[in-house]
């Protein structure tokens, strides 16, 4: 492969700070593979090629040495030194976001120039790393080193500046991110585009498979916005730790560490302190009618409901009620409303939140009732932990939309038997590169066991039927 090289310092590659163009020029100039529509900043997303349902793709990063171990250097200051046998060094979360280095990157025999690529994730980067696991979640923005590189100014990879690699975690059958994502969309519910890819990284010594990976679409990159809204302008949050609650003491979190504004220019916190106040207001209890109305001024409930009905059926254990985070909120500039936005969903459709570290230890799923709701942490003016479940399911109105909602989950998007067909479909398409001659290494993968995953299709078409009759016999 030829590799066009990036003349940044490893020196300032570390002390890199984010800066943004008044302006965003097409590059490409003496760039042999550049084309407008497979990395200008105009192109048109091609959904088709990034996003292919009907192949597991190849992906290949060039690395050099150098930026490499910087990149090792830098995660193991974040979570400590790899233990090759569980939690250790740091444990548990961090703060701080691993350090985007440059690499070639490499896709059907055409080359993407200094493209930034990073760590990423909670647990499925924390516990897996500090395991030994090789195989973790990857980010990638196309333009990130344009400021070093004006040659890659405004660079995309077939309409898209940012990519999400989620290393399926947790997740024996590496289906659960991408059937998620999919039947949220059936459904009606705004969530990112999957596609399968095979991984390879080469940092010195050649290519070595780091596994088979599910890509994303990243929520507040242009294109999922405007094939989900028409726009692209909105506020977007993705709320953490104490801001994601979204009671009253989410209202002290208005910052870059809990509720911080991936894109928009809107740094008031207005949209969110009046959506907030609205939800927690005592109206609830003394006028339901205007706390509703009002409510549903700033948050789209409908496909607020749609997506409670979806998450509590597939049963995820990594989202709110249970964890505080994996959500987006999108401020819809043409309904002046927040609409909610699924994320990170590998730890769906099962009946246990899994391996690794960070939960478990007698966690109950949520029932469809949220009778199970954990009552702490309350909100600092004495409100409820959880009030977008709680409050919400206590009124009647909103109660019997999200029940209708269930039942018109089970007849459209969670059909078992189209399910099934899913499943299977895409268990075939990926054993190849999972287990045998083309599988995984040693070192590089979320499986358990070969076995496991060759069973996973059937314990994922036995929790689909029995999860339908479950909420079935919710419904009224």
């Amino acid at each position: 492969m030829k590799a066009f090289k990036i003349t940044l310092a490893l020196g300032a590659l570390l002390t890199l700070a984010a800066c943004k163009k008044e302006a965003v020029i097409n590059g490409g100039s003496g760039l042999d593979d550049w084309t407008d529509a497979t990395h200008g900043y105009n192109a048109t997303p091609n959904y088709d090629v990034v996003f292919n349902q009907n192949e597991v793709m190849r992906l290949d990063f060039v690395i050099e040495p150098e930026y490499w171990q910087a990149m090792q250097d830098d995660i193991e200051s974040i979570y400590g030194g790899s233990t090759g046998g569980g939690p250790g060094g740091g444990g548990g979360f961090s703060d701080q976001t691993p350090m985007y280095i440059p690499v070639q990157m490499f896709f059907n025999g055409k080359q993407w120039y200094d493209v930034g690529l990073r760590y990423k994730g909670n647990s499925s980067l924390s516990f897996a790393y500090q395991s030994g696991n090789g195989k973790l979640p990857l980010r990638i923005k196309t333009n990130h080193f344009e400021n070093e590189n004006p040659n890659i100014n405004g660079q995309s990879f077939y309409g898209f500046q940012q990519l999400s690699l989620s290393s399926n975690y947790k997740d024996d059958s590496y289906l659960h991110e991408k059937m998620a994502a999919d039947v949220f969309r059936d459904f009606g519910v705004p969530a990112p585009k999957t596609a399968f890819y095979r991984i390879y990284v080469d940092y010195g010594d050649g290519p070595i498979y780091f596994g088979l990976y599910t890509m994303c679409e990243v929520v507040f990159d242009s294109p999922m916005l405007n094939r989900s809204f028409g726009n692209t302008t909105g506020n977007v949050y993705k709320p953490d730790a104490d801001g994601a609650y979204l009671n009253s003491t989410s209202l002290s979190a208005f910052n870059d560490m809990e509720f911080p504004l991936k894109s928009g220019t809107d740094y008031s916190y207005d949209d969110a302190r009046e959506f907030i106040n609205a939800l927690i207001s005592d109206t609830r209890t003394t006028d339901p009618a205007a706390w509703r109305s009002t409510l549903e001024q700033h948050i789209d409930m409908e496909l607020y409901l749609k997506y409670l009905a979806a998450n509590t059926t597939i049963r995820n254990w990594d989202t709110y009620g249970l964890m505080t985070h994996n959500y987006y909120l999108y401020n819809n500039p043409s309904s002046n409303k927040f609409v909610w936005i699924p994320w990170d969903n590998n730890e769906a459709f099962t009946d246990g939140p899994g391996g690794g570290g960070g939960m478990g230890g007698g966690m109950s799923a949520m029932e469809f009732d949220f009778s199970n709701l954990s009552s702490t942490p309350t909100g600092a003016n004495g409100d409820v932990a959880w009030p977008l479940l709680e409050y919400i399911y206590d009124d009647p109105v909103y109660k019997a939309q999200y029940d209708s909602y269930i039942d018109e989950f089970l007849l459209t998007a969670f059909n078992t038997s189209n399910l099934t067909n899913q499943a299977n479909y895409y268990h075939n398409l990926i054993a190849p590169y999972v287990t045998g001659a083309d599988g995984e290494i040693s070192g590089y993968t979320n499986i358990s066991s070969a076995s496991a995953f060759n069973s996973s299709v059937t314990d994922f078409v036995s929790f689909i039927s029995t999860r339908w009759t479950e909420a079935d016999n919710y419904t009224p």
